[in-house]
């Protein structure tokens, strides 16, 4: 059952996008709209625009757009109903009830986050009885006091193969709500057992304070060493950090990375609140863009071996990459933070972190290990990847000072590398500017969908129903100035549906605004009427644009068609023409 359309257009009312959006980038105003850096995107030059009088965000570096229900869709992964419910509670309305079953999507996301929460309560009762004793002993044994274990909800699954299960169903859970969960597991023959056996338990909790799945250790020499829940509805452990509930409130103002949960738990213990971790995969994308919303500076602290070198190696550019300045610390005499400050204590950890080294010295130093600085070939080899590791910083007095470094470590002079680095920029600067002349090359490519599944097959038509949209979209009033056509007329199946839509809305008293199309449009869809809503259109002269834009349309749809006859074959022949030809000297 669809959600009441008076609902939703009150709720998009009362919701602004500006201050929406402003809760996790930052906004910069010019002119009547805003700009920031992308939160979908790595990006250090913003490119991510706001224009509240439409309502609506689009960037113009990665595609994607919409109104105030897509950013939280995208921005939270959530479904279309999920996403309603959030801007609903902070906008203070209440949510319309529904007959139906729990199969829905919002309902079965529920479902399985109330039963994540009752079962992070089951494991924390386990640890502390008799039953969890090894487990207990083991967190004791690393340090952890009982306040730690009970601010993280940390806990014990039994060694036992249905143990959950039974508890579970105890509370009236099913099979299936379990299996969906990613609480248990099914076999060949059918038969489910608990995924998570004789292992100590750390619950993962989004930052709204939701238990989304969890991670378990275990106490015996079974495989894998640390299992975490798998990809549920609630839960993707590529878009979720471990401990950023907690370490979003830090007043640090940089975020420490860990390699694991024991670490950050450790440190948090030690007064390091702003220390997290990646859960079980490598560090990704998503997760840069999650800890930029929250810091500005990030020090990497995994372990040093070579495991961790590589990992710190892919995070670089990554977080880089969601603008945030990284720094590396490099321990002495212990192979992981927990175990630093057990040897030294926190005081010394504290200047450990103040002399944490600059990400590129830190990658200068990792190509160094590479080569035999003794040998003259080596040395080229070694100044040559140098300088294509300085020659992507952005600044040129950055590059003058890291270029230095690398001089200096390999016995040739500054002006040399400079040289060398130089040699390199420009290659690079060649590379991306052949790229820039190829796409500009081809101008009807640009005025496509970037979703191949969305292409025009007849630019000029959509061009002209792009323009009929938008009119609509800034004023509903015109509508009944559409000479009769709909949807059916575009050549464009989503524009068609789209047009249709607005006018529905329209003939009902609805907003035609982009936000209010979100439950009917999927992302890719929602992101191209984006691109559509952002160009400029005046309604000044909507009159003639109209009947200009309809002219366009009906004609090439009799060209399509084949019925075009005489006068009207010569007719829309001619404008067709002159319509490429005006185009083209706009190009020139």
């Amino acid at each position: 059952m669809p959600l009441p359309e008076r609902f939703l257009d009150e709720l998009i009312a009362r919701t602004d996008i500006v201050d929406l959006v402003s809760e996790s980038v930052r906004l910069t105003k010019k002119g009547g709209s805003w700009w920031g850096c992308c939160p979908f995107h790595s990006e250090k030059t913003p490119s991510f625009h706001v224009v509240p009088d439409r309502q609506m965000y689009k960037c113009f570096g990665c595609g994607k757009g919409g109104g105030v229900i897509n950013y939280v869709m995208e921005l939270e992964n959530l479904p279309f109903r999920d996403a309603v419910a959030v801007l609903a509670k902070r906008a203070g309305m209440q949510m319309p009830e529904f007959d139906g079953s729990s199969s829905g999507m919002r309902e079965r996301r529920e479902k399985i986050l109330e039963m994540n929460k009752q079962t992070a309560r089951l494991f924390h009762r386990w640890l502390n009885s008799p039953q969890g004793s090894e487990g207990l002993a083991y967190l004791e044994r690393r340090g952890l006091s009982r306040r730690t274990r009970t601010n993280f909800g940390l806990g014990f699954a039994l060694n036992s193969w249905d143990g959950l299960i039974q508890a579970l169903a105890g509370l009236g859970y099913s099979k299936r709500d379990m299996l969906d969960a990613g609480l248990a597991v099914s076999n060949k023959d059918g038969r489910i057992y608990d995924r998570f056996r004789n292992r100590v338990m750390f619950p993962i909790i989004d930052v709204r304070g939701n238990v989304i799945g969890f991670g378990g250790r275990v106490m015996d020499d079974a495989t894998p060493k640390y299992l975490n829940s798998p990809d549920t509805p609630v839960y993707n452990k590529s878009r979720n950090v471990f401990a950023l509930n907690i370490a979003k409130n830090s007043k640090a103002g940089r975020v420490i990375l860990t390699e694991g949960y024991m670490d950050t738990i450790a440190l948090h213990q030690a007064g390091f609140d702003n220390a997290v971790a990646s859960l079980g995969t490598a560090f990704t994308e998503e997760h840069g863009q999650l800890l930029a919303r929250y810091f500005k500076e990030a020090v990497i602290s995994y372990d040093g071996d070579s495991a961790g070198v590589a990992a710190a190696q892919r995070a670089i550019p990554l977080l880089e990459k969601a603008g945030l300045k990284v720094k590396v610390l490099r321990m002495q005499g212990a192979k992981d933070p927990d175990e630093f400050i057990k040897a030294y204590g926190r005081d010394a950890f504290v200047r450990l972190l103040d002399q944490s080294e600059n990400q590129v010295d830190y990658r200068l130093a990792q190509i160094q290990k590479k080569y035999d600085l003794t040998d003259d070939g080596q040395r080229v080899s070694f100044l040559q990847e140098a300088a294509q590791l300085v020659s992507t910083l952005h600044s040129a007095v950055e590059r003058e000072i890291y270029g230095g470094h690398a001089a200096q470590t390999a016995g040739v002079s500054p002006e040399t590398m400079k040289l060398e680095v130089d040699r390199a920029l420009k290659g690079r600067l060649r590379k991306e500017k052949r790229q820039e002349e190829r796409q500009n090359m081809a101008p009807v490519g640009q005025l496509q969908p970037k979703a191949r599944t969305l292409r025009y097959e007849n630019i000029r038509s959509a061009r002209a129903e792009e323009g009929l949209l938008r009119l609509l979209m800034l004023d509903p009033g015109l509508a009944g100035r559409m000479d009769g056509i709909t949807g059916a007329e575009f050549s464009s199946g989503l524009l068609g549906r789209a047009f249709d839509a607005l006018n529905r809305r329209a003939a009902a008293g609805l907003s035609t605004q982009l936000a209010a199309l979100a439950e009917d449009f999927d992302r890719e869809e929602m992101d191209h009427l984006a691109q559509v809503a952002a160009q400029p259109e005046s309604v000044a002269n909507s009159g003639q644009s109209i009947q200009d834009y309809i002219s366009i349309v009906r004609g090439e749809g009799l060209l399509r068609s084949g019925t075009a006859q005489g006068d009207d074959l010569l007719l829309a022949a001619q404008k067709r023409y002159q319509q490429k030809k005006a185009y083209m000297e706009e190009k020139t």
